[in-house]
């Protein structure tokens, strides 16, 4: 199993003002008993919580952390704390084929959670838990846990601390259940839900929950981490630090230039260039080929997104300040020659198209038929065109 001394607010890249308002609400005896931690993928909200639920535990917390050394941080290090909880989306799998909850995979959760410090993504749980194509959600059952865990006592810390990740992910019944205790937790109970998306949070949920919001990581302190933590020159390190956009995780990827992304990039040029031709025997050849590749939903939903990320730069390119451009250096060049062809007129229809297919995927649509029927109609909206004036 993967080892991690601590995760303390000093490990965590950025947001000083976060931190220090934590801090402050532990000082002051003002911490809410449920706190929505809001901020978007690769932002630092999981590795933020974990950091103040360690801080609000430790036994000799200073003015600015905790200390890292007691057995409550030491504990909190490997997540093995007994009064820290998560609760995370799941699915069944060949080792849990019934009834899927948090608790079942406690032991993949902390592997990930510490081998990534904390910066992870929806595909990275994916494929620690081997869900295969499966969409991972909090259930009702885990509402059933999550109270029986909650009528225990503390073990050790003053306050029982439950973190929950991608609240997003509550189904209705799952989320009404649990409306009561977060309004009236037991005493010493703390929530930490924490967020990426606002607008999918059952409104119920969202109105009984403290806003702490965690925005973008700044690009000049993004930077000076990726110099620190990979020994990268200024020059690299600006150029993820600004095409990431303040999103780690992205930072990241963008230094691993891993097989795949190489191929969603390849597979994207191949498509537009067919559809732009209409050419159809080559969409339908490409069609099969993206059917029988060995991505599943999940990297078909990926790969859909991306796809949305070009179509994105290539207005940006068109009508935009050329600052605002975050691609690649093989994206640059494709882009340069393709952003005309995205424009006023088709672009609306564009983004809806590809946002149609990944709703269509999430929902088990056949990939076949469904790059099917985007390529034939991406035939007709790049020869759109341009609006005059």
């Amino acid at each position: 199993m993967v080892t991690f001394e601590a995760m303390q607010f000093k490990d965590i890249i950025g947001h000083q003002e976060v931190k220090n308002h934590l801090i402050d609400s532990v000082k002051n005896n003002r911490v809410s008993h449920a706190q929505l931690f809001l901020g978007e993928e690769g932002s630092g909200n999981l590795p933020l919580a974990i950091a103040y639920a360690q801080y609000i535990s430790c036994e000799n917390k200073t003015d600015h952390d905790s200390c890292g050394s007691c057995p409550s941080c030491i504990k909190f290090g490997k997540l093995i704390h007994p009064d820290l909880h998560f609760v995370f989306p799941v699915a069944a799998t060949k080792a849990v084929p019934k009834n899927p909850v948090s608790a079942r995979f406690g032991n993949e959760w902390r592997e990930l959670v510490l081998d990534k410090k904390g910066y992870i993504t929806l595909a990275h749980l994916q494929e620690k838990l081997e869900t295969e194509n499966k969409q991972l959600l909090i259930p009702k059952d885990e509402s059933v846990e999550i109270l029986k865990t909650l009528s225990l006592k503390t073990y050790e810390s003053e306050y029982k601390i439950m973190i929950i990740w991608f609240p997003e992910k509550f189904n209705n019944t799952s989320a009404n259940k649990l409306l009561k205790i977060i309004e009236e937790p037991p005493a010493k109970t703390l929530f930490i839900l924490v967020a990426h998306d606002a607008e999918q949070i059952i409104a119920t949920i969202l109105s009984r929950t403290q806003l702490v919001k965690v925005g973008r990581i700044g690009e000049e302190v993004l930077q000076q981490e990726l110099m620190q933590r990979f020994g990268l020159d200024e020059q690299l390190a600006h150029h993820a630090a600004h095409l990431s956009d303040g999103n780690f995780i992205k930072a990241k990827k963008i230094l691993e230039r891993n097989e795949v992304e190489e191929s969603f990039h390849d597979l994207f040029v191949d498509w537009m260039r067919s559809a732009f031709k209409a050419d159809v025997p080559g969409l339908i050849d490409w069609t099969e080929n993206m059917a029988r590749t060995s991505f599943g939903r999940e990297k078909q939903k990926q790969f859909l997104k991306y796809s949305l990320h070009l179509f994105r730069e290539c207005l940006i390119q068109n009508y935009a300040q050329d600052n605002l451009n975050r691609m690649a250096e093989n994206e640059a060049q494709f882009l340069q020659k393709f952003a005309p062809y995205i424009h006023g007129a088709n672009c609306m229809e564009s983004i809806e198209l590809f946002n149609d297919a990944i709703y269509h995927i999430e929902r088990n649509a056949n990939p076949k038929v469904l790059f099917l029927d985007v390529s034939l109609k991406l035939t007709k909206l790049l020869r759109v065109p341009v609006p005059q004036g």
